[in-house]
């Protein structure tokens, strides 16, 4: 798809977004206090559209999508503001899927 970005590029949009402001990156647990937040909110989402619990006709109308950007802004946010590069932290979890747990799940052409 035209118009994709790379990881490094979202964590450099990121970085330029927050480095406009004098405030820049909040403390680490502050950014996981928000993150957590987040979370609650995208769950709320999940739960409303996926489980039993539909959302009142008073409240705000979100979407999964939208609560998901906002999670991953402030993981990049988290991640930028310790060094953390997440195209590596990506690989080297991706490395440890395909090693350490290549076995753990049945494979698709296993059950055909």
């Amino acid at each position: 798809m035209a118009g994709q970005k790379t990881m490094s590029e979202l964590q450099q949009e990121v970085d330029n977004y927050i480095g406009q402001f004098k405030e820049g990156y909040f403390e680490p647990l502050e950014m996981l206090a928000r993150l957590t937040e987040e979370l609650g909110e995208l769950a709320r989402e999940v739960i409303h559209v996926h489980g039993p619990k539909k959302k009142k006709a008073t409240e705000e109308e979100k979407s999964i999508e939208d609560e998901m950007g906002d999670m991953l802004f402030v993981l990049i946010c988290m991640a930028n503001s310790m060094d953390i590069d997440l195209e590596k932290a990506h690989d080297r979890v991706m490395h440890k899927f395909n090693t350490r747990d290549k076995d753990r799940w049945t494979r698709k052409e296993e059950t055909e």
